[in-house]
């Protein structure tokens, strides 16, 4: 039972690989053509998905994080969604009652 799920678990994370590459851009790939590294996910599976999954896949641009006011400073609070801006509740409020002039 234990080699069944072993064997289930590398096929799909070959399925994957195999997916992963075919669906890479062209212009995404690195180190290699995209058909050689087809061929080498398709061909050696474990290995050939664990080389593409770090040496072949496209880097993910990271994005900074939002650098948090300072204590102390104090920041104008904005609406954080239109229920909480009395500017436009008021306008609803006044198309609601047909006062659209």
């Amino acid at each position: 039972m234990v080699g069944v799920v072993i064997g289930l678990a590398l096929l799909a994370f070959w399925l994957y690989s195999l997916f992963d590459v075919i669906t890479t851009p062209e212009e995404e790939v690195r180190n290699v053509p995209k058909p050689l590294w087809v061929l080498v996910v398709a061909l050696v599976p474990l290995v050939g998905g664990a080389v593409w999954m770090i040496r072949g896949r496209p880097q993910q641009t990271r994005e900074t994080w939002p650098v948090p006011p300072r204590p102390g400073s104090r920041r104008r609070s904005t609406p954080k969604g239109p229920d909480d801006d009395p500017e436009f509740l008021r306008d609803l409020d006044r198309r609601m009652r047909g006062d659209d002039s």
